[in-house]
């Protein structure tokens, strides 16, 4: 008998009146990210991207007390439908994770998925109310009601 034990996974699911390519967009454009891209108590993200297959990005989350920088690197964009990237924060075990995100679209509405690999057990909670804040935020911004 083979046991195969999986990290823990977050997944997180936001269906938005909004285009795909316009929500797409939104994640590689650091001026909309830093908009959007605010869990929580963060009450001020800046960003850098550079947008392409094996590009990095930088999103610094300021809180009250300190700023939370977070880093990765873009494995696959293929636009409207899906990015891959690492995740890379103090809340991660000092590694890499890997993020999913797929845009399915659906007449006017766009379902936003959310897949985080790799955590540490005990961060699991954290990032799924993080990333649920975030899509929150995102269908705020960018969802055409």
């Amino acid at each position: 008998m083979t046991i195969t034990i999986a990290p823990p996974i977050v997944v997180v699911r936001r269906r938005i009146p909004a285009p795909a390519a316009e929500l797409f967009e939104a994640w590689l454009n650091p001026e909309a990210m830093a908009q959007w891209m605010r869990p929580s108590k963060v009450h001020r993200t800046t960003a850098t991207v550079d947008a392409r297959v094996g590009g990095r990005y930088e999103i610094i989350m300021e809180m009250e007390s300190r700023a939370i920088p977070h880093r990765g690197v873009y494995i696959t964009i293929d636009p409207p439908k899906r990015l891959v990237f690492t995740w890379h924060s103090p809340y991660t075990g000092g590694r890499d994770t890997l993020v999913e995100v797929d845009f399915a679209a659906s007449g006017d509405h766009t379902e936003v998925v959310v897949t985080h690999q790799q955590l540490p057990e005990d961060e699991r909670t954290g990032h799924n109310e993080g990333w649920t804040s975030a899509l929150e935020k995102l269908a705020q911004r960018y969802g055409k009601s």
